[in-house]
C-alpha cells in the first residue's frame, strides 16, 4: 500500500475568498495551492450530501493506490467509496480517532 499527503481539510462556517461552488454536493471548497500548508476550505450548505461527521470536523486527505485495502484497514466508513471527477474515487473514514480522505486517481 502506499499513500501520499494531499492536504488538510478544514470545515467553516463562512466563505472563504474564492471559493468555488459545487451544485451537484451543495458545498463551496478553496483551492489547496491558495493557502500555505496545502490548507482546502469547506462551507457546507444545507442539504449537502455529507456526513455531519465532515461539516464538524477536519480531515487529512490522501492519495493511494488502493482504495479498497484503505478502506478495509478503517475504523469505520463516513461515507464513499463514490466518484471524484471523471475516472477518480474518493471516501472517507475514521481510522484512529481522525477523519481520512482517501482519494484514489486512476
Amino acid at each position: 500500500m502506499s499513500a501520499e499527503y494531499m492536504h488538510i481539510g478544514i470545515p467553516v462556517t463562512n466563505r472563504k475568498p474564492n471559493m468555488t461552488y459545487n451544485a451537484e454536493a451543495k458545498f463551496w471548497v478553496s483551492c489547496v495551492d491558495d493557502y500555505d500548508y496545502k490548507i482546502e476550505y469547506l462551507k457546507f450548505e444545507e442539504g449537502t450530501p455529507f456526513p455531519e461527521d465532515i461539516h464538524r470536523n477536519p480531515h487529512v486527505a490522501y492519495k493511494v493506490d488502493n482504495l479498497e485495502k484503505y478502506i478495509a484497514d478503517a475504523d469505520r466508513v463516513i461515507c464513499g467509496p463514490m466518484p471524484a471527477g471523471e475516472k477518480d474515487r474518493l471516501a472517507f473514514v475514521w481510522k484512529d480517532g481522525a477523519i481520512i480522505e482517501l482519494y484514489e486517481a486512476n
